[in-house]
């Protein structure tokens, strides 16, 4: 399999890189999951209960669950897992801050209390993966090296090659559930003795690899490349996300020049989604523009404070509100990740749309590892820091403001890019008393509102993509992010 990217960052609650979360998938298991219809199922737990007053939930892990150094998972593991993870991400702090307790019971139990009710406990739970105590006790700041989970796959470290390739081998001794594969949910059965994820950074080498049978799967293939693959008797184009990817730039909100909430402002309208969109993608059939900060197809796609869209852009009022802000050619560096071609290609596009408009832009090349490890430094671009990058993430996942850690807005305690604007974090912690859908539509207006007049992060348009493989490869699961390798098979 060739990947997006190569593996730099192994554990997901120290990056929340989609190559790492593939790779965590692998390795390590969840309490939770969701199925095709993200209604949430029980994965690890085999029965769980709340009190009559909604504030004491109660889990009970089922049986045959081990870690690959051969100990049993316990209570106490998923204690300490779910308090590493609560310390990082959006929803998981939400948990702590009604939390009255998190403890173990025995062995195999553990019991959550609250302050006060909490509904959202399964989705909540479904988001960290399950560590070794051990493991889960190291600070979130600092990686876990040690890759042993209970999951599906082991991590095979002899054979890892950092920046040319790492190798899975089936954990013989995990034991799937019962039920049917159906999304993430279900029975996690491997058919495959091992997996070898291979860097190839160029995509036409690795797209001849795969004409050639040296490789089964492709992860991105760039959209000028469709044709000859479905020419190719042997290869199959298959979209694995379903709900398609929002493209969008972050701003480091602690620097120069995007301390200035005119600076980030400017950002979105300079911005022209279409030009972005061909640079990055090609072909129209693939792309659309999205301004709605909720996405284009969720329940919270909106048209609230949207005023600044405009075909084309309006760099003339980009250019007037970074003069407002103060801009003294300060340098602005763009984290350039050269082997994903999407992305690669936005990031070129917009540093010349910078310069145009007399902003000092410069491109910092590098592969996604080293973007992934660079966009971690708060500092200043003279110390190794950064201004701007650019990813992608599902439509889908903008339904969820308050487990999406891009749609934070807390700070320095936040996802990479630091912003702050208290009022949109107000609403969207507020998200969690909801109970029904026009409330949570209500609420969205409000978000996307105060979202727009003070962004950290701006949309460049949502995108439809395809994995390539051989037709010999079949079984993979799709669903949003993340592509997990139990359930394909090879014939």
């Amino acid at each position: 399999m060739v990947k997006s990217g190569d593996l730099r960052a192994f554990d997901p609650v120290f990056s929340s890189a989609t190559i790492t979360g593939d790779h965590a998938f692998a390795i390590y298991d969840k309490l939770f999951a969701p199925d095709s219809k993200f209604t949430y199922q029980p994965q690890m737990v085999e029965r769980w209960s709340v009190s009559d007053d909604k504030k004491t939930y109660t889990f009970e892990l089922r049986d045959g669950l081990g870690w690959h150094d051969g100990t049993a998972v316990t209570g106490a593991d998923c204690v300490a897992s779910i308090r590493r993870w609560a310390h990082v991400e959006p929803g998981g702090q939400l948990l702590m801050a009604r939390a009255r307790d998190i403890s173990k019971i025995d062995d195999k139990t553990f019991r959550i209390v609250l302050n006060e009710p909490l509904g959202l406990m399964t989705e909540l739970l479904w988001r960290p993966f399950m560590m070794r105590e051990t493991d889960a006790n190291r600070p979130p700041t600092e990686q876990v090296t040690a890759n042993i989970g209970s999951g599906p796959f082991k991590f095979n470290e002899a054979l890892a090659r950092p920046g040319a390739s790492f190798t899975y081998d089936r954990n013989d001794k995990y034991v799937p559930r019962k039920e049917p594969p159906d999304g993430y949910a279900g029975g996690k059965i491997v058919n495959v003795d091992r997996v070898i994820w291979s860097n190839i950074a160029d995509q036409q080498t690795a797209f001849a690899a795969l004409q050639a049978g040296e490789v089964d799967y492709v992860e991105s293939p760039p959209a000028d490349l469709y044709p000859a693959i479905e020419g190719d008797p042997n290869l199959a184009l298959q979209r694995l996300n379903k709900s398609g990817n929002l493209l969008y730039l972050r701003m480091n909100c602690l620097q120069k020049p995007f301390d200035n909430r005119k600076a980030r402002q400017a950002m979105l309208h300079l911005v022209d989604q279409e030009a972005f969109m061909r640079a990055a993608i090609g072909n129209p059939n693939y792309f659309r523009p999205v301004r709605s900060w909720f996405g284009n197809g969720t329940p919270y796609t909106n048209e609230e404070n949207t005023g600044w869209f405009k075909k084309g852009g309006n760099p003339e009022k980009a250019k007037e509100l970074f003069r407002e802000a103060g801009y003294v050619d300060e340098k602005v560096v763009i984290l350039q990740p050269t082997n994903i071609a999407v992305l690669d290609h936005a990031a070129q596009l917009l540093a010349a749309t910078l310069r145009k408009i007399g902003i000092n832009a410069e491109l910092a090349p590098s592969d996604w590892g080293g973007l992934v490890a660079r966009r971690a430094k708060k500092g200043p671009v003279e110390d190794g820091g950064w201004s701007i990058f650019i990813t992608s993430e599902s439509d889908f996942s903008h339904s969820y403001p308050l487990f999406n850690v891009s749609m934070s807005a807390n700070g320095e305690n936040g996802w990479f890019g630091w912003p702050k604007n208290d009022e949109y974090e107000s609403l969207r912690v507020s998200w969690a008393n909801l109970e029904t859908l026009e409330e949570r539509k209500a609420l969205a207006l409000k978000m996307q509102r105060a979202q727009w007049e003070d962004p950290g992060s701006i949309l460049l348009g949502q995108y439809f993509s395809a994995i390539a493989r051989r037709k010999t490869l079949t079984g993979l699961i799709g669903l949003v992010d993340w592509i997990p390798m139990w359930n394909m098979q090879k014939t």
